[in-house]
């Protein structure tokens, strides 16, 4: 793409920060909006005195500041949410109207701009999908309301409907990229619902690993540089227009697995254990038993395709939280 200016809201974050990194090396001029809620002002400390790059402190539901950074790009990469499935249990009030309201302003403020938006959305808008691979054009089966677990896929529904709407009644160019557990350094050792910080975590303090349930679940995990990929990807094909797309790595991995690896990366014989979903949730928690990626829209009107593997990309991973996990986490 030609030289352009693009808004990431959500730009301090883990995979947001990654997309700054990209674009900035493509000579892409950058604004991140970030509260800095959950996102780190180190993840891109690193750009503060490049002259394409600025950092605005601020919130996604402040319409006038978000009306006067938007009108000032030529793109939208909207990535600003409430994440991770302990918080959205913990507060799943607030998740939703930070990631409806805020995505509702975003959209209002492109809409005058007339820019396009590339929405960041979630493979757990499939919910308990019993079609495995998830295809976009899949029917999501959700829980009851009364369990505050799917709320966060309820809101990041809600953003993908919004996103289309604009597109079909008011012409505005917007895409949804669904996200399949993104992972890379810079992710946040705290965990905010990563199951590889965590696992990295406790074995680099020694162990347990902690797997919730008997550990068969299945997810597919997705280098951060990848998810970027296809990311900006979507931004650049016209075409994407008006779409979803899943962006992931389609190689399936239960956690039983997934914890040797790391136990094989960081050559630590920490013990593996197995604990109850109810105790580490609650009683009313419903878990995925396979979550799974079809990759073919993507590849097809985007050319993209996930390239890293999962133990180099662990590899890549687990030395950064060796170096940096200090940072967040005392040692």
């Amino acid at each position: 793409m030609g030289r352009q200016h693009f808004l990431v809201t959500g730009g301090a974050g883990f995979i947001g920060s990654h997309l700054v990194d990209a674009l900035l090396e493509a000579k892409q001029a950058v604004t991140v909006l970030d509260d800095l809620s959950v996102g780190k002002e180190q993840n891109i400390a690193h750009h503060f005195a490049h002259p394409d790059f600025r950092f605005v402190k601020g919130s996604i539901l402040d319409k006038s500041l978000v009306e006067q950074l938007v009108a000032a790009v030529d793109g939208v990469f909207h990535l600003a949410a409430v994440v991770g499935v302990k918080y959205v249990v913990e507060d799943p009030l607030h998740g939703m109207q930070v990631n409806v309201r805020g995505t509702e302003t975003v959209l209002e403020a492109a809409l005058k701009r007339g820019c396009k938006v590339v929405l960041a959305s979630s493979s757990e808008t499939y919910g308990k999908s019993p079609q495995v691979p998830f295809s976009e054009e899949d029917n999501s089966l959700l829980g009851a309301t009364s369990i505050p677990r799917w709320s966060y896929a309820v809101s990041k529904l809600l953003d993908e409907h919004l996103a289309f709407a604009y597109y079909r009644q008011n012409g505005l160019p917007t895409v949804a990229v669904r996200y399949f557990n993104a992972y890379g350094p810079r992710l946040d050792p705290r965990g905010y619902g990563s199951v590889i910080a965590r696992f990295i975590n406790q074995a680099l303090d020694g162990g347990p690993i902690t797997i919730y349930g008997d550990g068969e679940q299945t997810r597919a995990f997705t280098f951060v540089k990848d998810t970027v990929r296809g990311t900006i990807a979507a931004m650049e094909r016209a075409e994407s227009a008006g779409l979803t797309f899943n962006i992931g790595n389609p190689r399936e991995i239960t956690m039983n697995r997934l914890a040797r690896l790391i136990q094989e990366g960081l050559g630590a014989e920490v013990e593996i254990v197995h604990v109850p979903f109810a105790e580490a949730y609650g009683p009313d928690f419903e878990d995925t038993p396979r979550r799974l990626p079809d990759v073919r829209r993507a590849k097809e009107r985007l050319g993209f395709e996930a390239t890293i593997p999962l133990e180099e990309g662990l590899y890549q991973t687990i030395l950064w939280f060796k170096e940096h996990r200090h940072e967040f986490i005392p040692t």
